[in-house]
């Protein structure tokens, strides 16, 4: 087993119980989870989301983003300047769509998630780029 510093379960879903949490999926969750698709900017659910809490993968679940690090970058996608814990991302380089980027993934489940970007604000100086539909969001307990 593969345990983060927060201390989550990191050990890679099996094919089988990745398909079986995928069969609860709308047709979008499965194009952006599964197949590596991009939601339209300024529709998400979550970009204007201003509540305290923890955005999770919404395929296995796993803390990838706090409130606390999240931005208004004007991009039309719900961002980040850090991950909830380093080891809740994982990077792939994407060179698709005629450009190099590097591809965010859920280290789990390996779910797409979205992007990041060199282009952020202090502390960290990056950008993750989010699609709202590959995430819940859990607010803060009151």
């Amino acid at each position: 087993m593969s345990t983060s510093e927060a201390g989550y379960d990191l050990t890679p879903l099996s094919k089988a119980e990745i398909d079986k949490r995928a069969a609860g999926l709308s047709e979008e969750e499965r194009r952006i989870l599964l197949d590596h698709g991009t939601e339209q900017p300024f529709c998400g659910t979550l970009l204007d989301n201003k509540q305290s809490g923890v955005y999770h993968c919404r395929l296995c679940e796993l803390p990838l983003f706090s409130s606390e690090h999240k931005f208004d970058s004007g991009t039309g996608w719900p961002s980040f300047f850090s991950p909830f814990d380093p080891d809740h991302i994982r990077y792939l380089e994407d060179n698709s769509m005629g450009m190099a980027r590097t591809e965010i993934r859920c280290p789990r489940c390996d779910s797409h998630l979205g992007h990041v970007f060199p282009d952020g604000p202090p502390p960290t100086g990056q950008r993750y780029c989010l699609n709202s539909v590959a995430m819940v969001f859990e607010p803060n307990a009151a």
